[in-house]
């Protein structure tokens, strides 16, 4: 089973959705998935550079309004 972990960002503007998206996959092992929540219009661009930078596999986005939902796979071993 997959453990799947739920980040809700809404409300937050620039860079925190980046930063605290950032913090979590920190803390996740390989093979977890993180599903991220954000309302500000730049984390369509932000988290999925974020994830090229730190080579974590970005599986799906979907949009209900103006909330915006990444579900992401931990892929990479934490760094220090």
């Amino acid at each position: 089973m997959v453990t799947t972990t739920k980040l809700d960002l809404t409300g937050l503007k620039c860079p925190l959705p980046a930063l605290k998206t950032r913090k979590a996959l920190k803390a996740l092992k390989p093979g977890e998935r993180l599903e991220v929540h954000c309302t500000d219009p730049l984390a369509v661009i932000d988290i999925p550079n974020l994830l090229n930078e730190m080579g974590e596999r970005l599986e799906a986005t979907e949009r209900d309004g103006d909330r915006v939902v990444f579900m992401i796979e931990k892929t990479q071993p934490a760094t220090m």
